[in-house]
């Protein structure tokens, strides 16, 4: 079993890429001199050269839950434990793909025991959660004390603030959207895959960063994630100045 990645389909992928959207060149020889994707794949290339047809390609997409080390969810967790008005991007129904990592690992487990061979897009269906459903669970999670203000795509590219990892997770209708958030996961759920609700990631993410201080532990080799407090203040001034005309802005406050 090699736990791979949704980055080894060429980009863009469109809404609904499955299992049979084209790869990207790579050899089972390829080392950290690559890149990401590149990297992925040649992995899967070394599995199929070792194991053959018996090799399990788990690709993956976004991955949540106790003991991350990128700071995607824990950013958001931190961000709403601070307070005050919270830069939320839009539109909240907008739908997510993601993958508890205990889900992920269960799955593998299951997998690798019912003798699995070839690639599987491991990830829960899209629309399994939505960004206002992760974030207001995010907010009620960390004592309710942030308001969300809802920012349309527009305002949001127009302050400048770059999609994915300024506001993690998140990411505007188009190519990258479809990347991340649009992949199509039959096979997985027809094997087994079950995705728990995300409120329970969410709880349990933060009941980890708790018990450990507060702060994630940070790969030293991903950049961190995260906007500016400066920054996200602009661009809700700059949204307010607006609001009459566009009705960009939209307050929220968690029950």
């Amino acid at each position: 079993m090699y736990v791979s990645s949704g980055s080894v389909y060429r980009y863009p992928s469109a809404a609904g890429h499955d299992e049979s959207w084209p790869v990207v060149d790579a050899s089972p020889d390829d080392g950290d001199d690559v890149d990401y994707a590149r990297a992925k794949r040649g992995g899967e290339l070394a599995a199929l050269d070792a194991f053959g047809e018996r090799a399990l390609l788990v690709r993956a997409g976004l991955i949540l839950g106790p003991y991350e080390n990128i700071g995607r969810l824990p950013w958001w967790l931190g961000r709403m434990a601070r307070g005050g008005t919270v830069l939320a991007p839009g539109p909240r129904e907008l739908a997510l793909q993601y993958v508890d990592v205990r889900d992920l690992a269960s799955w593998c487990l299951d997998a690798g025991a019912a003798g699995l061979g070839g690639p599987y897009n491991v990830i829960s269906p899209s629309g399994h959660a939505t960004m206002g459903e992760l974030l207001v669970a995010c907010a009620r999670v960390t004592g309710g004390g942030a308001t969300l203000r809802w920012l349309d795509a527009g305002a949001v590219l127009a302050a400048g603030i770059e999609p994915w990892t300024e506001l993690p997770v998140w990411a505007a209708a188009g190519e990258l959207y479809h990347a991340l958030h649009r992949t199509d996961v039959s096979l997985a759920v027809a094997a087994g895959l079950r995705c728990r609700p995300v409120e329970q990631t969410v709880a349990d993410t933060w009941r980890w960063l708790r018990d450990i201080g507060g702060v994630a532990p940070h790969r030293p080799d991903r950049s961190r994630v995260g906007l500016d407090p400066a920054k996200e203040a602009r661009a809700l001034r700059a949204a307010a100045v607006g609001e009459g005309g566009g009705g960009t802005v939209h307050g929220h406050r968690p029950g």
